[in-house]
């Protein structure tokens, strides 16, 4: 199952456990239960700690657990967690195995303190890049505290489940037989779902906090980079974000970050953040941004009613996907309605789909999931695709893709439970045509982070804050960079540049004044 080189890293891991494990089979004759035996006989040869048992009776076959020698195992994986979840395994074993997790001290202890008792059962598919974050979260979670249990189940494999449950994106969690959550969440946002008084707590503490030099607001590229050359001048910086890593982390095959071939959203994010705590830098995650009131110490004011204060303010809290605006889209939104193919492309296999926009993330989107599903229809509101070329001649050769110009769409169907179809408007004949299928990726660009700053900040037509050549705003002190701003590219690495020209420039005020 695992070829000579992953089996060698392996088992060096391995060899950091500190107490036995325990694997607990429950196998059929499947070809993913042969697999899984191959998969678990392997792991088993690799640690004189590691043993197997195949009596298991879980409901989903094939699966396995991961436990200590009698007792009951509390970490479930249904499905093989190859692709990017076999980091998930892997650190299941050590960590059950006794091996210290790389986590504030105060989340181990909030963990444990947790009172009640949680089944969390995730939604996966292997191609999402997203999944793993949730899944390795939750077995953290089932490690540290007896009355939480964690399953990892694989969507594309156990079709009758996410049929059943109207699974339509990926990761979803499930806690205690009702829907938890959809999409990416860290471990701290997980706990601040479950402990109701996290939320209190945190508002406390940030509101204790003495004025900055340098705040940033955003944790992306952009605020990664400024809060780095701010704190390497020595003064005292903090970066408040509701999600540090942003937009990237949503990102899948990253090629153009020069000097790096390739790379992945997650794992920029991952070495971006180390980078940022290798500094004096006070990161205050998971924190949304409300209102900015200008002074001399500069306010921000956060939705859990926390206000900061600082001497100058860089803004860089980039940019969502743009949506429809359509009826049904609300309604719809993880039960049909996608914004990652990567992700939830598997959830369709065999079914039909539409993407919406006919840029180069959605003609990319339009040839990805034709690898996977039984027909994708490609919608785009002008009379010509704004592809590149070679995309364009790649989305023409494939047999099951429709594409649509000159298609505003209307409205967004269902039948209540999930996605069964999409009305659009010929922009030349004007009639009305409705199309059916089960999913739908929206495609069509970002929308800058600012709608708390109108008002305050001059903005764009777009929404965009108006910077000039140094990251400066209309509000002296107040500086901004990334995709958020006026910066005419929307570039990881751009935003990077624009986010150390802010601090460069945040510094200058400050001697200055």
């Amino acid at each position: 199952m695992l070829d000579a080189n992953i089996k060698a890293q392996l088992q060096a891991y391995l060899e950091k456990l500190q107490r036995p494990v325990e694997l607990v089979a429950s196998l059929d004759d499947s070809a993913k239960g042969r697999e899984m035996r191959d998969l678990l006989t392997d792991i088993v040869s690799l640690s004189e700690r590691v043993s197997l048992r195949e009596d298991g009776n879980a409901p989903l076959r094939p699966s396995f657990a991961i436990g200590l020698p009698g007792e009951a195992p509390r970490i479930h994986f249904a499905g093989l967690p190859m692709g990017h979840e076999f980091t998930s395994l892997v650190l299941a074993l050590l960590q059950t195995g006794g091996h210290p997790p790389k986590v504030e001290q105060s989340v181990i202890d909030q963990i444990k303190a947790l009172p009640g008792s949680f089944n969390f059962e995730t939604y996966i598919s292997l191609s999402c890049h997203n999944c793993p974050d949730v899944v390795q979260a939750l077995n953290l979670m089932a490690v540290l505290n007896p009355n939480v249990t964690s399953t990892m189940i694989d969507g594309a494999l156990f079709q009758d489940e996410v049929n059943a449950r109207q699974i339509m994106a990926v990761p979803t969690t499930w806690l205690n037989g009702a829907e938890f959550g959809a999409g990416r969440m860290l471990i701290e946002e997980i706990l601040a779902k479950v402990d109701t008084g996290a939320a209190a707590r945190a508002a406390e503490a940030i509101g204790q906090k003495a004025a900055f030099d340098v705040l940033v607001v955003g944790g992306g590229p952009a605020g990664a980079a400024a809060a780095i050359y701010a704190a390497r001048k020595g003064i005292r910086t903090g970066i408040v974000t509701e999600r540090f890593g942003g937009q990237v982390m949503d990102t899948l095959g990253i090629e153009n970050f020069i000097s790096v071939s390739h790379t992945e959203g997650p794992k920029l994010v991952a070495a971006l953040e180390q980078h940022v705590k290798d500094y004096d830098v006070d990161v205050m995650n998971l924190q949304r941004a409300a209102k900015l009131i200008p002074g001399d110490l500069i306010e921000v004011q956060l939705e859990n009613g926390a206000a900061l204060k600082s001497k100058s303010v860089i803004l860089a809290t980039g940019a969502r996907w743009r949506e429809m605006n359509v009826p049904g889209e609300q309604e719809y939104k993880a039960k049909g309605v996608c914004f990652c193919p990567h992700c939830d492309g598997p959830l369709f296999k065999g079914k039909r789909v539409a993407v919406i926009g006919g840029g180069n993330s959605g003609v990319e989107a339009a040839i990805d999931l034709a690898g996977i599903v039984a027909h994708v229809t490609l919608l785009e509101f002008a009379d010509t695709l704004r592809a590149d070329a070679v995309l364009q001649n790649k989305l023409n050769s494939l047999p099951n893709v429709t594409v649509i110009k000159s298609a505003q769409t209307t409205e967004v169907t269902g039948d209540g439970q999930k996605v069964n179809g999409l009305s659009y408007k010929d922009r030349l004949s004007g009639e009305l045509k409705h199309v059916e299928l089960e999913g739908i990726f929206v495609q069509i660009g970002l929308l800058p982070n600012t709608d708390w700053l109108k008002g305050t900040v001059e903005l764009s037509k777009f929404g965009e804050i108006e910077i000039d050549a140094k990251g400066q705003t209309s509000i002296p002190g107040v500086f901004a960079a990334g995709d958020c701003t006026t910066v005419p590219y929307k570039q990881i690495i751009i935003a990077m540049g624009a986010g150390s020209t802010a601090a460069l420039s945040a510094f200058d005020h400050l001697i200055r004044s």
